[in-house]
């Protein structure tokens, strides 16, 4: 059963995809935590996957295969789901980085914190856990 609730930045779906470690805490902790993405995040993840992946010549069947076996473990959250707290996430992220809003409404619905790399979120008035410390919260230390 899935007690804890944690919403996902696309950084993190980034590296889901192309390293070892959030791929892992994911699978390892999906029947006890429900992760959530907002819709726009997963396709900026998406555009970024493209990049990144083109450069290091990586076939996209072989991006969007593991992209899509992460995405059996995490619920997308439709972007007209996150309107309700549109304003209010758009007030707390400010001009640092307004196109982070839909994972701050995401937190804000849920009422839960946010998984991310991006230091953007932080004074936003929402937990934040970083790659390097998410474990202490998905264990429930």
């Amino acid at each position: 059963m899935q007690s804890k609730r944690i919403v996902i930045d696309a950084n993190i779906l980034v590296r889901a995809v192309l390293g070892v470690r959030v791929r892992e805490l994911i699978e390892r902790y999906c029947d006890s935590t429900a992760f959530f993405v907002a819709e726009s995040n997963v396709e900026e993840a998406m555009q970024y996957l493209a990049e990144l992946t083109s450069k290091r010549s990586i076939r996209e069947e072989i991006w969007q295969e593991s992209l899509n076996g992460i995405m059996a473990a995490v619920q997308i959250i439709p972007q007209v789901e996150l309107t309700a707290a549109e304003a209010e996430a758009k007030a707390r992220i400010g001009q640092r980085d307004p196109a982070d809003w839909p994972a701050v409404a995401g937190a804000l619905q849920f009422d839960c914190p946010v998984w991310t790399e991006d230091a953007d979120f932080f004074g936003s008035g929402v937990a934040t856990w970083t790659t390097a410390t998410v474990e202490i919260f998905l264990r429930g230390e």
